[in-house]
């Protein structure tokens, strides 16, 4: 390699050590969903190797990390919106939430003859697949249900999945979803190549190090059938993806034109006959009884069927019940997820230490003496939510603990095993003040559990993580401004001064406040900051710039992407911000109703509250937080660095033509699905509810309808059909009214029934 003799040994010797260290970090990050090191300790890594790479180019490798992607946070991939939404299942975890779930579908489907659908619940990547007049045009990953990233190029290599459609009456559209997976088989079998691989590597480097060559990298293995396939088909190299023995499972379907389905099991008779692959073991049941003993048989079962499952989903099977049904903002009405008991594992509890979060809140986490396998991947914290929580546990420092994965995602202490105590263990005090800043924890409220750092606008912590959040993915995914670089603009060694503190200054940055920033050099494995082997001081470096004083490349593209981020979504600022109980949820429906960010704060609780999903505990802490006069700071500086507050095309769309029409969608409709039809009337101004009042100004109904229907009719509440909802979107609701032989809106007269 041109360049590598004049690099020096020790730091050839550092880079490799890097390398392979975060290649192991970001596997557990990004495939195992477990990661032993903090996002920022992450972050240091991969900055101090880049940091080696910008002095050294000939570091620079396609094998170096920095020329990688890994897991979820995949660049380099379109993002693509989803025609309909894929939504997410609730999940039941015991008899009672099942049985609460069937019981609330009974309920409202009183009188009606419905069946049950029982699947499995596969374990792997869930994709959507876009036909259009029976050729596949797009394949994309779930993503957050809305946005996906396009993998179209390596889906295409999944032998069973057919790029064109066969057979007859093949639809003009249609949305196919369903769970890309590795067979568990095949898992172990390219296992165990990997580590037939990694033998003959081993024994090559022995012979590379008596020649002093560069050792050759070691093949990481998967460490679960999910993550091989979530890893394969997030490949850059299609090839890569075409090696892998990937299969697909269709277990459902999202937009469709040009036919209909009565119920969700001959839809899968449709699919499988146009060439998709289905599931073999479905069954249609009629009654709970059936359904619990289809859960048992695969629950026994568990681990010799042809694939990794988690669970059995429970569908109502006919399409047009699902309809009446409807959804929350997240999860279907008509499904849900039974969950089979997570593995669980013992570990030793080695310390508990304490978080303070973005929003203050303090919470202790589990530190284990070891990372142990759990579910699949390896894990070495655990939450403890808050001290009520370490107490009820009845948890000693020094422990032997039962751990799991709640839900098969995040790491659960269920207890101690006392018996293994031998006298050496402590009690966890919780800590009285913030570690970082100085100040009393103290509840925020009265009945509150949780403590709290109420210093929000100087703490070190809460400003850090705030700045990490708001360059983070749910808020303005501001490339370059992560966890280490959040660190560095707040807290800089002295003399210089932070030049961010808080908020209101990431969009004022320039290179002149950057270049000076300097940072300790921590140990990877202890986190203590490593000494200067000539001075015996701590060592620093600067961040965004070389040791010759020019800046990185790192400093231009941050200074590129704060400016890009000036102009993003409404709810993105909204959601970064940081405001209690304000998510990506309650930002997005805030910034559809108001399509102006200085419109929500001047917004009352009450209007607040009346938006769907708000309510009054989020709209009370909106209030709570515009009252903050270096929160109104906050905002005005970012007016005057150019942030756009308005939804992008609100000013052009001028007066909305259905603003201040409170409308209901109920049953199921020819022309839209229950989501396009919500985004068609809040995207003109309409509020969409989920219950009918004398305050309804109209009720949109398609086939089973439900109760919405019987109860507009008996308030005398204007009903609107498929035609009658496309005069309304097209023309008013004036127009509306007239076509079904009403006055006008503004008419004093009673709405006729």
């Amino acid at each position: 390699m041109e360049g590598w003799e004049e690099i020096p040994a020790e730091v050839r010797k550092r880079h490799t050590e890097l390398a392979a260290e975060i290649e192991e970090h970001r596997a557990r990050y990004y495939e195992q969903d477990a990661p032993t090191v903090s996002d920022a300790e992450f972050d240091r890594l991969m900055r101090e190797l880049e940091a080696l790479e910008a002095e050294h180019p000939a570091l620079v490798t396609p094998e170096s990390p920095s020329q990688k992607v890994g897991g979820a946070a995949v660049e380099g991939f379109t993002k693509v919106e989803h025609r309909e939404r894929l939504l997410s299942l609730d999940n039941a975890m015991n008899e009672e939430e099942l049985a609460a779930w069937a019981e609330r579908v009974a309920t409202e489907l009183s009188g009606v003859e419905y069946h049950y659908l029982c699947e499995l619940k596969v374990d792997g990547l869930a994709v959507n697949l876009t036909y259009v007049r029976g050729e596949l045009v797009q394949a994309a990953t779930r993503g957050d249900g809305r946005v996906g990233e396009d993998i179209t190029a390596n889906v295409r290599t999944i032998e069973e999945i057919p790029h064109r459609l066969q057979g007859e009456n093949i639809p003009e559209l249609v949305e196919i979803r369903g769970e890309v997976y590795f067979p568990t088989e095949a898992f172990e079998e390219l296992n165990a190549s990997f580590a037939a691989e990694n033998e003959r590597r081993r024994a090559a480097n022995e012979q590379r190090a008596a020649e002093g060559r560069r050792p050759l990298a070691l093949v990481k293995l998967f460490a679960n059938p999910r993550n091989a396939a979530a890893g394969s088909l997030r490949q850059k190299d299609p090839l890569v993806t075409a090696s892998r023995p990937l299969h697909m499972v269709v277990h459902g379907i999202g937009a469709r034109e040009g036919f209909d389905i009565d119920c969700q099991s001959h839809a899968y008779e449709l699919l499988r006959g146009w060439g998709l692959p289905t599931a073999r073991h479905n069954r249609v049941v009629s009654t709970l009884d059936e359904v619990r003993a289809f859960i048992r048989t695969y629950g026994e079962q568990r681990h010799s069927v042809e694939h990794e499952i988690d669970g059995v989903v429970v569908k109502v099977d006919e399409i047009a019940l699902q309809g009446r049904l409807g959804a929350t903002s997240k999860s279907p009405r008509w499904a849900i997820a039974w969950k089979y008991p997570p593995e669980e594992v013992t570990a030793r509890l080695a310390s508990i230490k304490v978080g303070i979060g973005r929003t203050g809140r303090a919470t202790p986490y589990a530190v284990l003496a070891e990372p142990v396998k759990v579910a699949g991947s390896m894990v070495q914290y655990a939450t403890l939510h808050n001290q009520d929580v370490v107490k009820a546990k009845g948890v000693l420092l020094g422990d032997t603990i039962v751990l799991r994965k709640a839900g098969d995602v995040i790491p659960e202490i269920l207890g101690p095993i006392e018996d293994l105590r031998d006298g050496t263990e402590q009690e966890f005090v919780m800590p009285s003040h913030c570690h970082e800043c100085g100040t009393e924890l103290r509840p925020m409220a009265e009945g509150d559990i949780d403590l709290r750092c109420p210093n929000a606008q100087f703490c070190p912590a809460q400003v850090r993580e705030r700045i990490a959040y708001l360059g983070g993915r749910e808020s303005l995914d501001i490339d370059g401004l992560g966890y280490v670089a959040a660190t560095a603009l707040t807290q800089p060694l002295e003399p210089t001064d932070a030049p961010v503190k808080n908020e209101g200054d990431i969009f004022g940055l320039s290179e002149e406040q950057l270049l000076p920033i300097r940072v300790l050099v921590r140990d990877q494995k202890t986190g203590m900051p490593k000494l200067d082997d000539r001075t015996g001081t701590e060592k620093e470096v600067f961040f965004f710039a070389t040791t010759k004083g020019d800046p990185k490349k790192s400093l231009g593209l941050l200074l590129e992407n704060l400016d890009k981020a000036k102009d993003r979504p409404l709810w993105r600022y909204l959601n970064g911000l940081s405001i209690r109980h304000v998510g990506p949820v309650a930002a997005q429906a805030l910034a559809r109703e108001f399509r102006d960010l200085d419109r929500i704060f001047a917004a009352d609780e009450e209007e607040l509250a009346a938006v769907e999903g708000v309510g009054p505990t989020i709209a009370r802490a909106i209030r709570e937080w515009h009252a903050e006069e270096w929160h109104r700071e906050v905002l005005e500086k970012w007016r005057a660095a150019g942030v756009q507050f308005t939804e992008a095309g609100a000013e052009e769309a001028g007066e909305r033509p259905l603003e201040g029409l409170t409308v209901v969608v109920t049953g199921t409709l020819a022309g839209h699905t229950r989501d396009g039809a919500k985004e068609a009337l809040t995207s003109r101004g309409a509020k969409v509810t989920g219950s009918v009042s004398k305050k309804t100004h109209f009720v949109v109904v398609g086939d089973n309808p439900g109760s919405k229907y019987d109860k507009a009719v008996q308030l005398g509440v204007p009903v609107l059909d498929d035609a009658g909802f496309a005069v309304l979107l097209d023309r008013g609701a004036d127009a509306a009214r007239a076509h079904l032989g009403l006055d006008s809106v503004d008419s004093e007269a009673e709405p006729e029934s």
